[in-house]
């Protein structure tokens, strides 16, 4: 799409989906809207990602796109924390986790297979991610296991504990990752070609990172506009609130990183593809439910760690398959379409319980 006709179409989609929020009361039609608007955000924002990459490399321009993606999640979730609607945010938690490990990994191997054959990235940093990976599941598994019986100030001092612990690993793990083993988990042994060989980005560095932010912005804002909606209209449709979390928040909130992980892939940057829904995977897990936690202390409505069998679960078995898939280091189209298998598996499950 000429670059013309995408701006007219971003600014029309937005303006329509402003009037749509605040002058209409017609919730299917707003729905409707913040998802189009959404679309052509996100797009833009995988755009602004892939020429941040350029200039910081592809595993902090992985991290980037990771953490201004979540953004969005955290914000949607901070909407529901403060409702008191805390069956859905952990669902929405779930649904995000499983949706980056399964959904946005699987199509973004699945669309770079069909065009590469065999595709590789840092094997040394698959494996480091599988056992992050475990270490989410450990987290979510032993609450649910062990604090069933305790007082209320007691779970939620539990909570409070574990929480600190995610935060702090993954703090370390950025230090760990981007500091002290750099040279190990980064571009240049991931199996990628040199930055230089690919055709210089249409912005500078500067403006990259301002369409970053700007994208970023507007992404939460259409999503939390469309959460606005999305209940009431998938309830018009008798589905479950732990579907509505898990899967139809889930995939829309993480629309930024299926266009940009996709996109990457597409470009043979697999890497950068694999950090995005991987990296956002344990941004979520190991930082965004941790300050959740904390925000809902704020609102003076503690909210506990403790998530139901049935979303420990589908955590446990995306991260699996995911682990499983990714710890050689190299990746195809069948891959790919394994892990989007496993997504619908889940989806249905999740759509009858």
């Amino acid at each position: 799409m000429k670059k013309k006709w995408f701006v007219a179409l971003l600014l029309l989609t937005t303006i329509i989906s402003a009037e749509a929020h605040f002058f209409t009361h017609n919730q299917p039609f707003q729905f409707a809207s913040a998802c189009l608007s959404l679309l052509f955000w996100a797009a833009l924002l995988g755009k602004a990602t892939e020429s941040v990459a350029h200039y910081s490399g592809e595993r902090l321009g992985g991290l980037l796109n990771a953490t201004f993606g979540n953004a969005a999640e955290l914000i949607i979730a901070i909407f529901l924390v403060k409702a008191g609607l805390f069956d859905m945010v952990k669902a929405s938690i779930t649904g995000s986790i499983i949706g980056n490990l399964l959904l946005v990994l699987g199509l973004s191997v699945f669309a770079g297979g069909l065009k590469f054959k065999i595709q590789q990235f840092n094997p040394l940093l698959a494996g480091h991610n599988a056992s992050l990976m475990m270490l989410a599941v450990i987290a979510l598994f032993i609450p649910a296991v062990f604090m069933h019986g305790l007082t209320r100030s007691e779970i939620s001092m539990v909570s409070v504990v574990i929480a600190i612990v995610l935060i702090i690993g993954y703090f370390l793990w950025l230090y760990f990752s981007l500091v002290t083993h750099k040279e190990e988990l980064g571009d240049k042994v991931d199996g990628m070609p040199d930055l230089d060989q690919h055709e210089e980005p249409d912005w500078s560095k500067g403006v990259s990172l301002l369409f970053l932010l700007i994208a970023t912005v507007f992404v939460a804002i259409e999503s939390e506009w469309l959460v606005h909606s999305v209940e009431s209209v998938a309830k018009a449709l008798g589905w479950s609130e732990l579907f509505i979390g898990a899967f139809l928040i889930a995939i829309i909130g993480n629309a930024a990183e299926h266009s940009a992980a996709v996109f990457m892939a597409m470009k043979n940057r697999i890497g950068v593809a694999v950090e995005i829904a991987v990296g956002s995977s344990l941004q979520i897990a190991l930082f965004v439910a941790p300050v959740l936690v904390f925000v809902s202390l704020l609102f003076g409505n503690p909210m506990n760690i403790i998530f139901s069998n049935y979303e420990i679960a589908a955590i446990a078995v995306a991260s699996l398959i995911a682990s499983s898939i990714s710890r050689d280091g190299s990746t195809n189209w069948y891959e790919g379409i394994l892990l989007v298998l496993v997504y619908i598996i889940l989806g249905t499950v999740f759509f009858v319980v």
